[in-house]
């Protein structure tokens, strides 16, 4: 684990991710989350279905017809992906711009925390992530998600998931390292002829529409087969957009009211 200051966070490697839900359980015994019902979902051996207010990790299974290696005939073969997704800590947190009363603020290693003393529960923030992740409690009806384990990592201790993680899938540290360390990683796999692997989320180029991403992944298969949005975008980041849409529809009906009234005046003649 990298040690000093600066943005830190996580990069998952869904190619070595087997599925064994270590993290979550971690997750949820070191920020003693209830459960989530332990109700049969039908999706695959997934029991928790998504992330929310008491799953702050998920680990995806995502079902493909034919063997890996797209050997196998389809009917008669399954292969999986796995990957554990987490709040992804946005560069630009389309969460915290949303929150109007201050309860969700950055910390000193970039990650995005939401006090819960603070937090009134409004639901503006769920609106505001382009991922899905945060949600309310229905408990206390208070908005909940990952805090990067903050009270870990500011006494210099790894996040509770990547700590669990037996395979090294979840990797935390510094976001430069980490970013050097999974382009590293992808090009090995590339030589090995994974062609298909790609990086999602692994700096600005990569997701304009939040500024890069604080939690990245390296991936098997398109980001929605692993309920991932392609092109995810803060809501601030349309603002522009938006005030144009609206200028542009307001200059068109105050031309409209003006031929209208200017008709009129000839009528009246």
């Amino acid at each position: 684990m990298s040690e000093g200051g600066g943005a830190k966070g996580f990069f998952t490697d869904s190619t070595v991710c087997i599925g064994c839900k270590a993290c979550e359980t971690a997750c949820k015994q070191w920020n003693q989350l209830p459960e989530d019902g332990m109700a049969f979902t039908g999706m695959s051996y997934d029991n928790t279905g998504e992330l929310g207010a008491s799953t702050w990790r998920h680990v995806a299974f995502v079902e493909r017809p034919g063997a890996p290696g797209g050997e196998g005939e389809p009917e008669e073969e399954l292969s999986w992906l796995f990957s554990s997704d987490v709040c992804k800590h946005c560069t630009r947190a389309g969460c915290l711009e949303n929150c109007p009363t201050g309860a969700i603020v950055r910390t000193e290693f970039g990650g995005v925390y939401v006090q819960p003393d603070i937090c009134n529960g409004c639901g503006y923030c769920i609106v505001g992530c382009p991922f899905g992740v945060i949600d309310r409690r229905e408990e206390d009806g208070r908005a909940w998600k990952c805090t990067l384990c903050y009270d870990r990592t500011r006494d210099g201790l790894e996040p509770a998931c990547a700590k669990a993680c037996p395979t090294d899938s979840i990797q935390y540290g510094d976001i430069d390292e980490l970013r050097a360390r999974a382009e590293e990683r992808l090009a090995t796999l590339h030589e090995r002829g994974a062609t298909e692997t790609y990086l999602y989320g692994a700096g600005e180029d990569g997701q304009p529409g939040t500024g890069g991403l604080n939690a990245f992944f390296l991936l098997a298969d398109e980001p929605e087969a692993y309920n991932l949005p392609p092109d995810p975008v803060a809501p601030a980041r349309r603002a522009g957009t938006a005030w144009a849409a609206a200028g542009a529809a307001g200059l068109v009906a105050a031309a409209a009211m003006l031929g209208a009234v200017l008709g009129r005046g000839k009528g009246a003649r």
